[in-house]
């Protein structure tokens, strides 16, 4: 379940190089981690931190267009920097919201994680405080 936050604004973002870059506008939904191993692997992290837009909100901005997608599961695919290898966005197929990365942002300021998907595959070290849900649930 989405759960929009009260910021509405213009927000954008990119890579560590830059060649790839985004704008979004509209509410951000759902900012939350996810330990699953597509997220672990592709990160090298215990999570990644993500926050959904509407699709139709995210325009690539930068000079080389639109990153590059690898599919992670039959239905969902990642994009990065095929320069600097930067994970930016994640989207399943027929989905109206794609997910991006929240510090590819420039600005994340209000995208404190309220959820942790696969929580239980996390590693045993990994001690996370949620920020409070903001819908009081």
């Amino acid at each position: 379940m989405s759960r929009p936050t009260t910021r509405s604004e213009r927000r954008t973002g990119r890579c560590q190089c830059g060649d790839i870059a985004y704008a979004v506008a509209g509410d951000p939904h759902d900012p939350h981690l996810c330990s699953c191993e597509h997220c672990t692997r592709i990160s090298g992290s215990p999570a990644v931190a993500w926050v959904g837009f509407r699709v139709e909100d995210l325009t690539w901005t930068g000079p080389a267009g639109e990153p590059t997608w690898f599919a992670t599961w039959p239905t969902l695919r990642r994009g990065f920097c095929p320069r600097c290898g930067t994970h930016l966005v994640s989207v399943a197929d027929g989905s109206e919201m794609i997910m991006v990365t929240i510090f590819s942002l420039t600005e994340s300021t209000g995208l404190d994680p309220v959820g942790h998907s696969f929580r239980d595959a996390a590693v045993p070290w990994m001690a996370v405080t949620l920020a409070p849900d903001p819908l009081g649930q």
